[in-house]
């Protein structure tokens, strides 16, 4: 069987920037087994596989080299991007998603791609044995949320020129580490993630992070609208705000690639 595959970068509007991921549309489901396999021959942060359902929308899995994730914001972006281009989707129509997070929906708002993710309430925690020493930089507050640490830095310059220890990373046990501060303009907050336990030490740009991130900023900004850079070697640019319980995460995408994955 021959399938199609787009490489996608994602949150970003040059090629070569962004995040990038591998996206096909299935004829009908496959096995997990599979699936990672693929992910792992793609070996990008994320592969991104698209069942259609009756209704027009569809089943969308997630998989990294190593892993299957619950939640990945660059490559329904990337997925949203395909469907519209490739004429899976009229470019006016809303792109639904059923995925281990419940429905989630994307739409065009001019260039932008805007998704609507479940918020993640950032609650306050103690610090994680050895978080600090792992970083390799003083932690001013940090917060826990379903999957993942946030980490706020004293400033930008410090997320910036951070060389965290990776392995260390490794023994706190949730799926990634971001850290973050204030950001200067046009940014209202930078980030980085850091996600070897997912078999990424660093992600280029996480747009499930702003799922945790949006509702830590909002409150400290006092801003219903936040535009955010992740500071990674590729960088991204994120728009986000807060609704609710839910996240609108926005971004542009770029195809770089368009290839058949022979099975």
């Amino acid at each position: 069987m021959t399938l199609r595959m787009w490489q996608v970068d994602a949150f970003t509007d040059k090629p070569f920037a962004g995040n990038p991921a591998a996206v096909t549309v299935l004829p009908e489901a496959r096995d997990a087994d599979w699936m990672q396999l693929v992910a792992l021959e793609m070996n990008l942060s994320e592969t991104a596989f698209l069942v259609r359902r009756d209704d027009g929308s569809f089943d969308l899995r997630w998989f990294t080299p190593a892993v299957e994730v619950d939640l990945c914001g660059h490559a329904t972006v990337a997925s949203a991007h395909v469907l519209w281009q490739e004429g899976f989707l009229r470019p006016d129509e809303q792109a639904r998603f059923h995925s281990k997070s419940g429905l989630l929906t994307a739409e065009r708002d001019g260039d932008w791609i805007e998704l609507n993710f479940p918020a993640d309430d950032p609650l306050q925690i103690d610090m994680p044995p050895g978080l600090d020493e792992a970083l390799g930089a003083d932690v001013v507050d940090v917060r826990q949320g379903r999957h993942d640490v946030l980490a706020r830095l004293a400033d930008e310059a410090t997320v910036r020129g951070l060389t965290p220890d990776f392995r260390a990373i490794m023994s706190i046990p949730v799926r990634g580490v971001m850290v973050t501060a204030r950001g200067s303009k046009p940014y209202d907050f930078v980030s980085r993630f850091f996600g070897p336990n997912a078999g990424i030490d660093e992600d280029p740009v996480t747009g499930s992070s702003f799922c945790l991130l949006t509702p830590y900023w909002t409150p400290e900004l006092g801003k219903t609208e936040l535009l955010a850079y992740q500071a990674s070697a590729r960088g991204g640019v994120i728009r986000t705000s807060l609704k609710g319980e839910r996240v609108l995460i926005a971004g542009h995408a770029v195809t770089t690639l368009k290839g058949e994955l022979l099975d």
